[in-house]
Protein backbone atom coordinates (compact mmCIF):
# COMPACT_ATOMS: atom_id res chain seq x y z
CA UNK A 1 0.00 0.00 0.00
CA UNK A 2 0.93 3.28 -1.05
CA UNK A 3 2.91 5.31 2.25
CA UNK A 4 0.43 8.34 1.58
CA UNK A 5 -2.35 5.95 1.55
CA UNK A 6 -1.11 4.68 5.20
CA UNK A 7 -0.59 7.98 6.38
CA UNK A 8 -3.81 9.22 5.59
CA UNK A 9 -5.47 6.11 7.30
CA UNK A 10 -3.67 6.78 10.38
CA UNK A 11 -4.42 10.20 10.48
CA UNK A 12 -7.99 9.74 9.91
CA UNK A 13 -8.08 6.88 13.18
CA UNK A 14 -6.20 9.45 15.41
CA UNK A 15 -8.81 12.25 14.56
CA UNK A 16 -11.66 9.45 15.53
CA UNK A 17 -9.76 7.96 18.72
CA UNK A 18 -7.85 11.46 20.20
CA UNK A 19 -6.43 10.28 23.35
CA UNK A 20 -8.19 7.42 23.65
CA UNK A 21 -11.22 5.30 22.76
CA UNK A 22 -12.22 6.16 26.59
CA UNK A 23 -15.61 3.93 26.41
CA UNK A 24 -13.81 0.82 24.74
CA UNK A 25 -11.31 1.14 27.42
CA UNK A 26 -13.89 -0.35 30.44
CA UNK A 27 -14.29 -3.60 28.53
CA UNK A 28 -11.91 -6.60 29.96
CA UNK A 29 -8.82 -6.95 27.62
CA UNK A 30 -10.05 -10.23 25.49
CA UNK A 31 -10.30 -11.21 22.18
CA UNK A 32 -13.59 -10.78 20.25
CA UNK A 33 -15.01 -11.71 16.58
CA UNK A 34 -16.61 -9.45 14.35
CA UNK A 35 -18.19 -9.31 10.83
CA UNK A 36 -19.04 -5.99 8.47
CA UNK A 37 -22.29 -6.46 6.04
CA UNK A 38 -23.97 -4.58 3.81
CA UNK A 39 -27.53 -3.13 4.49
CA UNK A 40 -28.31 -2.98 1.27
CA UNK A 41 -27.19 -3.51 -2.79
CA UNK A 42 -24.07 -1.58 -4.00
CA UNK A 43 -20.17 -2.16 -4.93
CA UNK A 44 -17.82 -2.86 -3.03
CA UNK A 45 -15.00 -0.29 -2.65
CA UNK A 46 -11.80 -0.04 -0.32
CA UNK A 47 -11.65 -3.15 1.54
CA UNK A 48 -7.71 -2.74 1.77
CA UNK A 49 -8.23 0.10 3.22
CA UNK A 50 -10.94 -0.86 5.72
CA UNK A 51 -8.40 -3.92 6.54
CA UNK A 52 -5.08 -1.63 6.67
CA UNK A 53 -7.17 -0.02 9.79
CA UNK A 54 -7.50 -2.47 11.40
CA UNK A 55 -4.30 -4.31 11.48
CA UNK A 56 -2.43 -1.31 11.96
CA UNK A 57 -3.77 -1.77 15.91
CA UNK A 58 -3.32 -5.65 15.92
CA UNK A 59 -6.37 -7.21 14.59
CA UNK A 60 -6.79 -10.09 11.63
CA UNK A 61 -8.76 -9.32 9.05
CA UNK A 62 -10.49 -11.84 6.07
CA UNK A 63 -11.78 -10.51 3.15
CA UNK A 64 -15.10 -11.76 1.82
CA UNK A 65 -15.66 -9.12 -0.72
CA UNK A 66 -12.98 -7.68 -2.93
CA UNK A 67 -13.04 -4.30 -4.43
CA UNK A 68 -15.51 -4.26 -7.41
CA UNK A 69 -17.62 -6.95 -6.08
CA UNK A 70 -21.82 -6.33 -6.02
CA UNK A 71 -23.16 -6.87 -2.54
CA UNK A 72 -26.60 -7.32 -1.41
CA UNK A 73 -28.52 -7.12 1.77
CA UNK A 74 -26.65 -9.42 5.14
CA UNK A 75 -23.63 -10.02 2.64
CA UNK A 76 -20.70 -10.35 4.52
CA UNK A 77 -17.53 -8.14 3.34
CA UNK A 78 -15.25 -9.13 5.84
CA UNK A 79 -14.71 -10.84 9.37
CA UNK A 80 -12.10 -9.22 11.81
CA UNK A 81 -11.35 -10.73 14.88
CA UNK A 82 -8.44 -8.77 17.87
CA UNK A 83 -8.57 -7.38 21.18
CA UNK A 84 -12.11 -5.73 21.95
CA UNK A 85 -10.40 -1.85 22.07
CA UNK A 86 -8.77 -2.28 18.82
CA UNK A 87 -11.60 -3.49 16.72
CA UNK A 88 -14.27 -1.17 18.60
CA UNK A 89 -12.09 2.06 18.13
CA UNK A 90 -11.48 1.07 14.81
CA UNK A 91 -15.07 0.29 13.61
CA UNK A 92 -15.98 3.58 12.74
CA UNK A 93 -13.00 5.17 10.83
CA UNK A 94 -12.86 1.77 8.53
CA UNK A 95 -16.91 1.73 8.55
CA UNK A 96 -16.67 5.76 7.40
CA UNK A 97 -14.38 5.11 4.60
CA UNK A 98 -15.58 1.61 3.67
CA UNK A 99 -19.31 3.31 3.37
CA UNK A 100 -17.88 6.48 1.33
CA UNK A 101 -15.48 4.64 -1.28
CA UNK A 102 -18.82 1.59 -2.19
CA UNK A 103 -21.23 4.87 -2.34
CA UNK A 104 -19.04 6.18 -4.96
CA UNK A 105 -18.50 3.04 -6.42
CA UNK A 106 -21.94 2.49 -6.85
CA UNK A 107 -23.12 5.64 -7.98
CA UNK A 108 -20.52 5.69 -10.72
CA UNK A 109 -21.30 2.32 -11.73
CA UNK A 110 -24.83 3.38 -12.56
CA UNK A 111 -24.04 5.61 -14.61
CA UNK A 112 -21.19 3.61 -16.58
CA UNK A 113 -23.51 1.12 -17.07
CA UNK A 114 -25.90 3.83 -18.62
CA UNK A 115 -23.34 5.56 -20.61
CA UNK A 116 -22.38 2.76 -22.37
CA UNK A 117 -25.56 1.76 -23.19
CA UNK A 118 -26.17 4.93 -25.39
CA UNK A 119 -22.17 4.71 -26.57
CA UNK A 120 -19.69 2.20 -25.70
CA UNK A 121 -16.77 4.99 -26.52
CA UNK A 122 -17.60 7.26 -23.71
CA UNK A 123 -16.30 6.92 -20.71
CA UNK A 124 -17.23 8.60 -17.13
CA UNK A 125 -14.40 10.87 -15.91
CA UNK A 126 -14.30 12.11 -12.24
CA UNK A 127 -13.29 15.71 -11.51
CA UNK A 128 -11.16 17.48 -8.66
CA UNK A 129 -14.91 18.01 -6.64
CA UNK A 130 -13.32 15.72 -4.11
CA UNK A 131 -13.50 16.16 0.12
CA UNK A 132 -10.33 17.58 0.60
CA UNK A 133 -7.74 15.08 2.25
CA UNK A 134 -9.87 12.12 0.66
CA UNK A 135 -9.29 12.65 -2.99
CA UNK A 136 -6.97 9.21 -3.56
CA UNK A 137 -10.00 7.61 -2.05
CA UNK A 138 -12.53 9.22 -3.84
CA UNK A 139 -11.00 8.70 -7.42
CA UNK A 140 -9.76 5.41 -6.81
CA UNK A 141 -13.68 4.32 -5.63
CA UNK A 142 -14.89 6.02 -8.74
CA UNK A 143 -12.18 3.70 -10.92
CA UNK A 144 -13.58 0.65 -9.07
CA UNK A 145 -16.86 1.18 -10.27
CA UNK A 146 -16.02 2.01 -13.60
CA UNK A 147 -15.17 5.30 -14.07
CA UNK A 148 -11.66 7.01 -15.07
CA UNK A 149 -9.81 9.56 -12.71
CA UNK A 150 -8.53 12.40 -14.79
CA UNK A 151 -6.38 14.47 -13.00
CA UNK A 152 -5.75 14.16 -9.45
CA UNK A 153 -4.03 17.79 -8.86
CA UNK A 154 -3.25 20.59 -10.43
CA UNK A 155 0.46 19.69 -11.59
CA UNK A 156 -0.43 16.37 -13.49
CA UNK A 157 -2.11 18.53 -16.73
CA UNK A 158 -3.13 21.86 -18.44
CA UNK A 159 -6.60 22.18 -17.98
CA UNK A 160 -7.21 25.95 -19.23
CA UNK A 161 -10.58 27.29 -17.40
CA UNK A 162 -12.77 30.15 -17.26
CA UNK A 163 -10.93 32.06 -14.32
CA UNK A 164 -7.76 31.59 -16.50
CA UNK A 165 -9.53 33.43 -19.92
CA UNK A 166 -10.30 36.39 -17.46
CA UNK A 167 -6.71 37.31 -17.01
CA UNK A 168 -5.67 35.52 -20.46
CA UNK A 169 -7.32 35.91 -23.50
CA UNK A 170 -7.64 32.08 -25.25
CA UNK A 171 -5.44 32.17 -28.16
CA UNK A 172 -2.73 33.99 -25.93
CA UNK A 173 -2.93 31.04 -23.55
CA UNK A 174 -3.38 28.43 -25.36
CA UNK A 175 0.35 29.82 -27.53
CA UNK A 176 1.79 29.62 -24.54
CA UNK A 177 0.38 26.04 -23.30
CA UNK A 178 1.44 24.67 -26.92
CA UNK A 179 5.06 25.82 -26.29
CA UNK A 180 5.44 24.10 -23.39
CA UNK A 181 3.48 21.12 -23.25
CA UNK A 182 2.65 18.70 -25.63
CA UNK A 183 -1.28 17.76 -24.10
CA UNK A 184 -3.36 20.60 -22.64
CA UNK A 185 -7.57 20.83 -22.44
CA UNK A 186 -9.18 24.32 -22.71
CA UNK A 187 -12.44 24.51 -20.97
CA UNK A 188 -14.95 26.15 -23.74
CA UNK A 189 -18.84 27.55 -23.75
CA UNK A 190 -19.07 27.87 -26.93
CA UNK A 191 -19.03 26.81 -30.78
CA UNK A 192 -16.50 29.74 -31.57
CA UNK A 193 -14.00 29.34 -28.76
CA UNK A 194 -14.18 25.22 -29.35
CA UNK A 195 -13.10 25.69 -32.80
CA UNK A 196 -10.12 28.51 -31.96
CA UNK A 197 -8.78 26.07 -29.63
CA UNK A 198 -9.08 22.86 -31.37
CA UNK A 199 -6.97 25.02 -34.28
CA UNK A 200 -4.63 26.22 -31.40
CA UNK A 201 -3.67 22.33 -30.55
CA UNK A 202 -5.71 21.31 -27.78
CA UNK A 203 -5.82 18.06 -27.26
CA UNK A 204 -8.96 18.09 -25.12
CA UNK A 205 -11.81 20.43 -24.95
CA UNK A 206 -14.21 20.59 -22.56
CA UNK A 207 -17.89 21.88 -23.44
CA UNK A 208 -19.19 23.15 -20.46
CA UNK A 209 -22.73 23.63 -19.35
CA UNK A 210 -23.65 23.17 -22.96
CA UNK A 211 -26.94 21.01 -23.89
CA UNK A 212 -26.89 17.96 -26.22
CA UNK A 213 -28.29 19.52 -28.94
CA UNK A 214 -25.46 22.10 -28.94
CA UNK A 215 -22.83 19.64 -28.83
CA UNK A 216 -23.68 17.81 -31.76
CA UNK A 217 -23.72 20.97 -33.42
CA UNK A 218 -20.47 21.84 -32.25
CA UNK A 219 -18.98 17.96 -33.47
CA UNK A 220 -20.52 18.57 -36.96
CA UNK A 221 -18.68 21.86 -37.55
CA UNK A 222 -14.98 20.35 -35.73
CA UNK A 223 -15.56 17.80 -38.31
CA UNK A 224 -16.77 19.64 -41.06
CA UNK A 225 -13.43 21.72 -40.86
CA UNK A 226 -11.42 18.62 -40.04
CA UNK A 227 -10.50 19.22 -36.47
CA UNK A 228 -12.39 16.39 -34.26
CA UNK A 229 -10.30 13.93 -35.24
CA UNK A 230 -7.37 16.31 -33.19
CA UNK A 231 -9.46 16.29 -30.15
CA UNK A 232 -10.78 14.50 -27.84
CA UNK A 233 -14.34 16.50 -26.55
CA UNK A 234 -15.17 16.54 -23.05
CA UNK A 235 -19.20 17.15 -21.98
CA UNK A 236 -19.27 18.81 -18.05
CA UNK A 237 -21.40 20.80 -15.88
CA UNK A 238 -25.38 19.78 -15.10
CA UNK A 239 -24.82 15.71 -15.98
CA UNK A 240 -26.32 13.34 -13.78
CA UNK A 241 -28.64 10.19 -14.22
CA UNK A 242 -30.91 11.66 -15.62
CA UNK A 243 -29.23 13.11 -18.67
CA UNK A 244 -26.16 11.38 -18.73
CA UNK A 245 -27.66 8.75 -21.76
CA UNK A 246 -28.28 12.07 -23.99
CA UNK A 247 -24.54 13.22 -23.93
CA UNK A 248 -23.27 9.94 -24.04
CA UNK A 249 -25.50 9.49 -27.67
CA UNK A 250 -23.85 12.95 -28.80
CA UNK A 251 -20.40 11.05 -29.44
CA UNK A 252 -18.27 13.09 -27.19
CA UNK A 253 -15.61 10.99 -25.76
CA UNK A 254 -15.54 12.04 -22.21
CA UNK A 255 -18.45 12.77 -19.56
CA UNK A 256 -17.09 14.34 -15.82
CA UNK A 257 -19.62 14.00 -13.45
CA UNK A 258 -18.99 15.96 -10.05
CA UNK A 259 -21.83 14.62 -8.22
CA UNK A 260 -20.08 11.46 -8.12
CA UNK A 261 -17.96 12.99 -5.64
CA UNK A 262 -19.28 15.67 -4.32
CA UNK A 263 -23.07 14.34 -3.58
CA UNK A 264 -22.25 10.71 -1.61
CA UNK A 265 -24.65 8.74 -0.76
CA UNK A 266 -22.34 6.00 1.43
CA UNK A 267 -23.30 2.44 1.09
CA UNK A 268 -25.09 1.69 4.33
CA UNK A 269 -22.86 -1.24 6.09
CA UNK A 270 -22.71 -2.15 9.95
CA UNK A 271 -20.12 -4.19 11.99
CA UNK A 272 -21.39 -6.85 13.85
CA UNK A 273 -19.46 -8.16 17.16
Amino acid sequence: MHTRAKKALEAFLKEDIGKGDITSKLLPRKKISAKIISRQNGIIAGVQYAKEIFTSRDCQVKILKKDGSTVRPNDIIMRISGPAYSVLSCERTALNLLSRMSGIATATSLLVKSIKSANPRTNLYSTRKTAPGLRLFDKEAVEIGGGKKHRLALDQMVMIKDNHLAVVPLQELTRAAKKRYKRFEVEVENLDDAVVAAQAGASTIMLDNIPPKEILHIIKVLTRLGLRRRVKIEASGGIDSSNVRSYAKTGVDMISVGKITTSVSGLDLSLEV
